[in-house]
């Protein structure tokens, strides 16, 4: 018997902008289904954000799209939402969504977005694949070209 999760593998690639940090922020992905080789690409954009919610946005919404569980290789440039998935989040459920900033315990930014992530999460296997950005990688480039023209609209 098969276990639904090892049934489906896809490839999920983000990236996440902003005009300024903060400013006018998009995001986008493509998602590709391997056994049928379908992709959907999606973007989009808020007036005034981060470039570290834009990735994590990227991310969320990619996830989202996943209609059943699946095993998810997550290809980003953003070092800070791989090491969030695989090192940080768990400390920081812990200590009750507080980073440890020297001796003292502060809030998590965009704590809204990395619960969310941690929710998505628990309904599939994830992979963190870490590319290196604007370096021609052809999936990495296109989420980039995506979450560019997404924000494009608030300037």
């Amino acid at each position: 018997m098969s276990d639904a999760t090892t049934d489906f593998e896809v490839h999920l690639f983000t990236d996440g902008a902003c005009s300024g940090n903060p400013g006018p922020g998009g995001w986008g992905f493509i998602l590709r289904h391997l056994p049928t080789g379908k992709e959907i690409e999606k973007s989009g954009g808020e007036r005034e954000s981060t470039n570290n919610r834009m990735e994590l946005q990227a991310v969320v919404e990619g996830l989202s799209a996943l209609k059943r569980p699946c095993r998810v290789e997550l290809f980003t440039d953003s070092v800070y939402v791989g090491k969030g998935i695989s090192e940080w989040m768990s400390k920081w459920k812990s200590n009750g969504w507080k980073r440890r900033e020297g001796s003292k315990l502060k809030p998590v930014k965009n704590e809204d977005l990395w619960r969310q992530l941690d929710e998505l999460i628990t309904k599939h296997q994830i992979k963190y694949t870490r590319v290196a950005g604007h370096s021609g990688h052809p999936e990495n480039d296109r989420c980039d070209e995506m979450a560019v023209e997404a924000y494009q609209k608030y300037l």
